[in-house]
């Protein structure tokens, strides 16, 4: 792919050391032999295929003090990659270029960018934005190799696509370095191209009162690289509109970010790095006009739903401090993270009881301290052994005050509110260690093998102990095969899995026509997991692969919005299977990228055995006995797109294709299918200098206009209907400085 900015491929596996690693003289990124060849991630570096030590080298006197930091921070990225590489499973990556070159730039959202890659579906925002193989959250975020806990929001977005030089999903049978959330893992780099002591500054707006405003600067001081973003965001179309109305009724959100990285060399093969981030967000619930009023409350029973005043705040903040030492063929990092999550429901105290028979007001906090550390030693020339650990705690606090209406003895309502207080508060703790040998049999043939543990401490307290095996076989330059299996052991989310009191609202209004409620339990599953990639030689530039997947689950996981409350509540079945096949191209040739992706899936699941009571009687009886769709389970999907550079203009184009998720009775249905079409342009100007450009770009969102739902507000744990975005144009200007 001659370093481009995309590439599907299985993750890179050890090479013999007789491979080095040297900096060179004057440029920023490393020259190697062209075979193997080495996909370059912009802003990223290569990804080292080898553990071993990183060389220390003298820098050449033509350097910079800058240009010297640089190389040495990027032999460190190349064994932290080495490190973490996670060897035999399925990874597509995303360089900044491919962000960049998307229409709308970084400033798509992290989640519509992820659209993009193969075998991952959208969603509304209070169901989980996105799903990735169909599976519901499940996904881990890490950054720089350190994972990012969970937070407590049902759609707010810690991460901004800007700071972003490189990122990977990867999927399939994980390596042991992996666990807790399975269903993928979005590796996201850092950029490490923005510490020359510039910056930029960018305005963007246009449809539906969207505008956002960004800034970013980085830079070098002696053995320190730094980089600091912000961006605020507002817009009249916050949450997906429940209508198919070109304009959403109280549906304003506006949200501001901030992020910042700092990085200081020790000496010549240790470091030390900060990084941290924050977002706040205020959200209007959107309005759905013209619902009929089912109770009377405060003497009120005719009630316009247009006028309905709910709310919700988000607030997430994580920090992570690492400390990195590479050499001698001894690789290491060892990490401290946090992160603080606090979740507000703010409900309509009067509209929300003539409509559902209850206002509630739901209140969710959670802070997690951790320390993560992982290990990686090369054994000989073809046995690399990966060891590490993970701990964590968490205080959280989940409450519900809710204001309810009496029932008589017939069991009907009575206009006489009254307010009930649910509380819940848990300090969890997880802990989880691998182990894991890399043996590279051949030069074509690598062995992955490892065992993990995992023990959760929290509502629950569960412990599993996890095998893991893969094969990648290169039997030519151009062919990659890999296979694997994986016994994963998933934990619910705390917050998520808070118990309930039901004794408090028995004879009211919020009453459940189902009692039993037992604790949410850890999934348990095995995975199996097959493809290959392929360069087609006779067409140059092009790249095909092919991904199967299968998983069993026990106690299977999924989560649902149950109430008026933009927020999740889990669940289990007892069983549920989930399979799938992904098929995925790109081609690059000069100055045209493209890329394609369709991806078929399915899972089913069997008998509720958690928090039985969110489900109606009928609905719980027939899944008892049946083996259901999940809501989330969409059989087809796929992702078009690419762009072409014209001297300083660039034309960009995606397309998102869905077959409809599940609705109905025990999500018997489903909605109907949708195409989105996206285009955009853009053009470099060299008004302030050559190397500072000014960017004008411009976007069309849903180019057709497109009337379609997501989702209808029918099926298991979906309050509401939402639709997606209805057709925006949108400008801006990025300036270089």
């Amino acid at each position: 792919m001659n370093g481009t900015a995309f590439a599907q491929t299985t993750a890179p596996t050890t090479e013999l050391p007789d491979i080095t690693v040297t900096a060179p003289k004057s440029h920023p990124a490393p020259s190697g032999p062209k075979k193997p060849r080495t996909r370059v991630a912009a802003g990223g570096g290569h990804r080292a295929r080898r553990t071993g030590a990183v060389a220390a080298t003298s820098e050449s006197p033509e350097q910079t003090q800058a240009q010297a930091v640089a190389s040495q921070n990027m032999r460190l990225d190349q064994a932290r990659a080495a490190l973490l590489a996670p060897t035999g499973a399925n990874s597509y990556q995303m360089s900044q270029q491919f962000l960049q070159s998307l229409p709308q730039g970084t400033n798509t959202t992290l989640d519509k960018a992820l659209l993009q890659a193969p075998g991952v579906s959208q969603d509304s925002a209070a169901s989980g934005e996105l799903h990735v193989r169909n599976e519901h959250a499940n996904l881990q975020y890490r950054i720089n190799g350190i994972m990012l806990p969970d937070g407590v929001g049902a759609f707010g977005q810690i991460i901004d696509t800007g700071i972003v030089g490189s990122m990977a999903l990867i999927t399939g049978a994980l390596p042991a370095q992996y666990g807790l959330r399975t269903a993928g893992v979005l590796d996201i780099q850092t950029k490490t191209d923005a510490f020359n002591n510039s910056g930029s500054i960018s305005v963007y707006g246009g449809s539906h009162g969207n505008f956002t405003t960004s800034v970013d600067y980085g830079g070098t001081v002696g053995q320190t690289q730094y980089y600091i973003s912000g961006r605020y965001f507002g817009s009249d179309v916050g949450i997906e509109n429940p209508t198919p109305a070109y304009n959403a009724i109280h549906d304003r959100t506006d949200q501001e970010k901030g992020f910042a990285y700092v990085s200081t060399a020790i000496d010549p093969t240790s470091r030390l790095t900060y990084i941290g981030g924050v977002s706040n967000g205020a959200y209007q619930i959107p309005n759905n006009p013209g619902q009929p009023p089912a109770f009377t409350a405060y003497g009120v029973s005719n009630f316009d739903s247009a006028l309905l005043n709910e709310r919700q705040r988000e607030f997430n903040q994580f920090n992570v401090v690492a400390y990195q030492k590479s050499g001698d063929g001894f690789d290491y990092q060892v990490a401290y993270f946090n992160r603080y999550s606090q979740l507000h429901f703010i409900p309509d105290p009067i509209g929300d009881l003539v409509f559902n028979g209850v206002a509630s007001d739901v209140y969710r906090q959670s802070f997690i301290n951790g320390i993560q550390e992982d290990t990686s030693y090369r054994l000989g020339f073809a046995h690399t052994l990966k060891f590490g650990m993970a701990v964590s705690a968490e205080r959280s606090l989940v409450s519900n005050g809710s204001t309810v209406l009496p029932l008589d003895d017939a069991g009907n309502p009575i206009d006489a509110p009254l307010s009930v207080f649910d509380s819940s508060a848990k300090t969890g703790y997880l802990f989880s260690t691998y182990i894991a040998d890399e043996w590279k049999i051949t030069n074509q043939l690598t062995l992955n093998a490892g065992l993990r543990f995992d023990q959760m401490w929290q509502y629950v307290d569960a412990n599993q102990l996890s095998p893991r095996i893969s094969l990648t076989w290169k039997p030519t330059d151009g062919t990659t095969f890999h296979a694997g299996y994986a016994r994963n052991f998933t934990p619910p989310e705390q917050v998520l899995a808070a118990p309930t009191n039901l004794a408090l609202v028995q004879n009211t209004t919020a009453q459940p026509g189902t009692t039993a409620n037992d604790p949410v339990l850890p999934e348990r599953s095995h995975v199996f997991d097959i493809g290959v990639t392929q360069k087609v030689y006779a067409i140059p530039g092009l790249e095909v692969g092919m991904d199967a997947y299968y998983k069993i689950a026990t106690d299977l996981l999924d989560d649902g919005q149950f109430g008026q409350a933009y927020v999740l509540t889990a669940f289990n079945y007892a069983k549920g299977t989930n399979e799938g096949v992904e098929l995925k191209a790109t081609y690059d040739h000069d100055n045209l990228h493209l890329y394609g992706n369709v991806a078929i899936a399915r899972q089913v699941a069997t008998n509720v055995v958690s928090n039985q009571y969110l489900f109606d009687p009928d609905e719980l009886a027939y899944i008892a006995n049946n083996y259901v769709n999940t809501d989330h389970a969409q059989t087809l999907t796929a992702s078009v797109g690419g762009w072409y550079q014209w001297r300083d203009t660039k034309f960009s184009a995606s397309l998102i294709y869905g077959s409809g998720l599940r609705d109905g009775f025990a999500n018997t249905g489903t909605v109907p299918p949708y195409t989105q079409v996206n285009l955009g342009v853009s053009h470099d100007f060299n008004i302030v200098a050559p190397n500072k450009p000014t960017t004008l770009r411009l976007d069309v969102v849903n180019l057709f206009d497109t009337v379609y739902q997501i989702r209808d507000g029918s099926g298991i744990g979906v309050f509401a209907p939402q639709y997606g975005p209805r057709r925006g144009v949108y400008a801006g200007i990025t300036q270089k400085f």
